[in-house]
């Protein structure tokens, strides 16, 4: 970091503190800068070209809570049953309507995070959050939005694009039921071209209904993910229909370019399709052209083409280099639609014997499985948050992502594409039924150009389908494997397998993945040795930042590396099963980072899981730097706990060290406690009794010492510290800064035990979207302008404007009981951009009583 080269640091001999390599805004700043560059690069989008437009439509919506049983709170919607006897009739969705009292917001937005914690054993697993058929007032939500289409898109299709929304939703436009949609991952959309009023104003209302879940964990409510307007010619580019494929030989790369073009138009129409291939620098390398064919009215056509890169700047998590294909239709000597594809050019086997290999290198998979909600915005992450949470993965040396247990939303598989992490993609619903069916579709055939994923996952620990319905899960994962090889020929299909795998869905795979288990993937590969096999999920440790005694009082546990459930690993032990086997390609540790819901093992009042490798808040554990030992690339030394044990004096304390150098000597208080040689995949340890002052560690290399780290006993807190990922964000109303906000004592050391209520007040081109401080058991709000720090951290996220200026934040103990803290101020600077195109906010005023 900061310039310096840590392989030259070891040639040189030199010693360097690792706690300040490894300190907070040390890494803070790192990982940002890691998540800056690969944001900078990314399209935003699976990009709109030439005449097509595709406009955000996240601005300006409006939204009240409906009622999940009593149709006079829920705008009088099921009050009989003549809702959609004619269509046309629901004055909600039309001009005159008074939305007035509505709250305005944007997306994406998860009403969930914003309600209050409940104390009911049958919400545990969601996170204590009110939803459900038991709690009606809070589990529907209505949204509704005023839109401008201007006479100029007459003769243009019109569809809205939803990326996710949960769960189940009814979408009205100009006062016609449109469609419905009830599933909360999947994207969908519909065309509203004939509903539209051309030239004038029109309404769009939602109602959604999150009474019913998908999963077992936090899922949110509401629109979590971005909404789109899309404009296109009746002649256009099938969705999701563009693809390409790579076959790579030893110094180029056969491309093989094929699309869908749909025809709405109600005359046959010639058309022909062009490929233009730009590098990862932007630099056209290749093109390529069908031939004309017909595609007749409310008919598509098939239209493919090959091409050649050579040589080809493959990827991989060390070259994320990606490609940009720009494919247009033509039609009479015109362009009429167009779209920009990202891809990737790589291999990837996954062999019985030597495990997985990707551009022939052999590599082991060191993933996370992660769910999708962070600190203070709940399941509605901002798309620099994506980028953001990637980061901190990379810098642990984690190099490859589950998306559990559901198909992702866009911005993660794009970050994951741009900072390179490999990725198990994986759909909710284990099912050959047609929705099943639809879901598995969409998610393939949405991603397959994305050279992060190395495999489909259908699906996650159906215990029915392996044991009691083994021959009715067999013939399922069949239909679903053969479903993804039909539509993406290139990547093996597996699942998640809590079992032993020797019957029901795992037949049909073509990979063998385990959960947990061990040492069960032993045994298979003896019976099997002709499949390959990975751990699809693996560890399940739970440790609490900051803590370091575990304390059923307090639902706390240790963050040592020592507590695990019944079913789980230490980080320790799981790794070294798979790390040492050659033919195992490696695996996902269950998880990157602590998410709401499932807080084993304890129940109220915790309310989000421990099983993190980091926190809710992106803050690391202390666990994150034994995989960033023998992950990563870089020299490491952790030493911990913290030094602040006042009442203790004369407890045995232990002492760890994660460090991937030869050997570590420990220091108390300047007096050596001797030297360990660090154990391959292991870590050392200490049993010292506590006594204020210093412990300190120095690792050697070579018989050098080239890295130190210290811990000190602090005094009480006296002032507040901000720390921003960011200084400058793009003012374009969807950029966010990370604030790290600490507190210090009178030395200026941070105070690791630091439990301050803190205030905070934001001003300026900006909000505060989000607060959180990591602690598994705070029942605060995400949302209100305060936080007590935790183990002394917490965090505020704050979203830029789209003008430019300035964002002020303020942090302070005002109004907060006990000693005063000094106040600390920070300014981010919001610069100016140009934004992604959106839909235009116009909201008409609310009629006259």
């Amino acid at each position: 970091m900061s310039g310096i080269s840590r392989r030259n640091l070891l040639r040189s001999g030199l010693a360097l503190s690792a706690s300040t390599l490894a300190s907070r805004s040390a890494f803070a700043r790192a990982a940002a800068q890691l998540a800056a560059e690969a944001q900078a690069a990314a399209p935003g989008v699976a990009s709109a070209a030439g005449p097509r437009e595709q406009l955000l439509f996240d601005f300006g919506w409006k939204f009240m809570f409906g009622n999940g049983t009593d149709p006079a709170k829920d705008l009088g919607f099921g009050a009989d049953q003549g809702d959609f006897a004619k269509t046309g009739d629901f004055k909600f969705a039309k001009a005159g309507f008074d939305d007035s009292k509505w709250r305005t917001l944007n997306l994406p937005h998860d009403w969930a995070v914003e309600l209050p914690f409940v104390r009911d054993d049958d919400l545990k697993s969601h996170g204590y959050k009110p939803l459900g058929r038991r709690y009606p007032e809070t589990s529907v939500g209505w949204y509704r939005h005023e839109f401008d289409i201007p006479a100029s898109d007459a003769g243009r299709r019109v569809s809205v694009e939803f990326d996710g929304a949960f769960r189940d939703v009814f979408v009205f436009v100009n006062g016609c039921f449109i469609g419905r949609n009830d599933n909360g991952y999947v994207p969908f959309h519909f065309d509203i071209t004939d509903f539209l009023a051309i030239g004038g104003r029109n309404y769009i209302v939602l109602r959604v209904d999150a009474s019913f879940g998908d999963g077992w964990f936090y899922e949110g409510a509401g629109i979590y993910r971005h909404v789109w307007l899309t404009k296109t010619d009746a002649l256009h580019l099938g969705k999701w229909e563009s693809y390409v494929r790579s076959e790579v030989s030893k110094n180029s790369a056969a491309l093989t370019l094929s699309t869908v073009v749909v025809n709405q138009g109600r005359a046959a129409a010639g058309a022909s399709v062009s490929w233009k291939i730009l590098d990862p620098s932007g630099k056209q390398v290749a093109t390529a052209e069908t031939s004309a064919l017909q595609v007749a009215a409310d008919g598509s056509a098939a239209f493919t083409t090959t091409a050649k890169l050579a040589p080809p700047a493959l990827w991989s998590p060390d070259t994320p280099n990606l490609y940009t294909a720009e494919v247009s239709v033509t039609s009479e000597g015109k362009v009429v639609d167009a779209e920009n594809i990202t891809f990737g050019v790589r291999t990837a086997q996954f062999t019985a014997d030597k495990g997985f290999f990707l551009n022939g290198q052999n590599i082991k998979i060191q993933g996370t499985c992660n769910h999708q909600d962070h600190a203070g915005v709940g399941a509605a992450l901002p798309d620099r948050l994506q980028y953001f949470r990637a980061a901190v993965l990379k810098q642990m040396g984690c190099n490859g992502v589950r998306t559990s247990h559901n198909m992702p939303t866009p911005e993660w598989v794009e970050a994951c594409e741009h900072l390179g992490l490999l990725m198990m993609c994986e759909t909710r619903q284990m099912s050959s039924s047609p929705e099943g069916l639809a879901q598995l579709e969409v998610m393939v055939k949405r991603y397959r150009n994305s050279p992060c994923i190395i495999l489909w996952s259908v699906g996650n620990e159906e215990g029915q389908l392996q044991s009691r319905m083994a021959e009715e899960g067999a013939k399922i994962a069949r239909t679903m494997v053969d479903r993804c090889h039909e539509l993406d020929p290139t990547r093996v299909v597996s699942a998640a397998v809590n079992g032993d795998n020797s019957k029901g869905v795992s037949d049909a795979f073509d990979i063998i993945g385990f959960n947990y288990n061990l040492p069960s993937p032993d045994h298979y590969h003896e019976k099997h040795p002709e499949k390959p096999v990975y751990g699809s999920e693996t560890a399940s440790a739970i440790s609490t930042r900051g803590e370091y005694t575990t304390s059923k009082l307090r639902n706390t546990l240790s963050a040592y590396d020592l507590n695990q459930p019944g079913w789980g690993e230490t980080a320790e032990n799981w790794w070294t099963f798979y790390g040492t086997r050659e033919w195992e390609a490696g695996g996902f540790a269950w998880t990157g980072f602590d998410y709401r819901g499932e807080p084993t093992p304890y129940g109220w009042p915790s309310i989000n899981s421990q099983f993190g490798i980091i926190d809710m808040c992106g803050f690391p554990k202390d666990t994150f730097y034994y995989y960033k030992s023998w992950w990563g690339k870089d020299p490491v030394l952790h030493l911990f706990p913290h030094w602040n044990f006042e009442g203790r004096e004369g407890d045995e304390i232990p002492v760890w060290v994660h460090s991937n150098l030869d050997s570590i000597e420990l220091f108390v208080n300047g007096q050596s406690q001797g030297s360990k040689n660090v154990p391959h995949l292991g870590h050392v340890e200490w049993k010292i009794r506590y006594e204020p002052g210093s412990i300190e560690a120095r690792g050697t290399k070579d018989g050098k010492v080239v890295l130190t780290d210290k811990r000190e006993t602090t005094g009480e807190a006296v002032a507040i510290r901000l720390t921003a990922d960011r200084t400058e964000i793009d003012a374009n109303g969807e950029d966010v800064a990370v604030i790290t906000v600490e507190a210090l004592d009178k030395d200026g050391r941070p105070v690791p035990t630091a439990q301050n209520p803190v205030n905070f007040h934001v001003s300026g081109e900006g909000a505060l979207i989000g607060v959180g401080n990591g602690d598994p058991n705070c029942q605060e709000s995400d949302k209100e302008p305060k936080r007590s720090l935790y183990n002394g951290l917490a965090q505020v996220i704050l979203q830029s404007t789209k003008q430019a200026g300035v964002i002020q934040i303020k942090a302070d103990k005002e109004s907060w009981e006990g000693p005063s803290l000094k106040p600390a101020e920070l300014v981010i600077t919001t610069k100016a951009v140009t934004p992604r195109a959106s839909v235009p906010v116009a909201h008409t005023e609310a009629p006259k009583a």
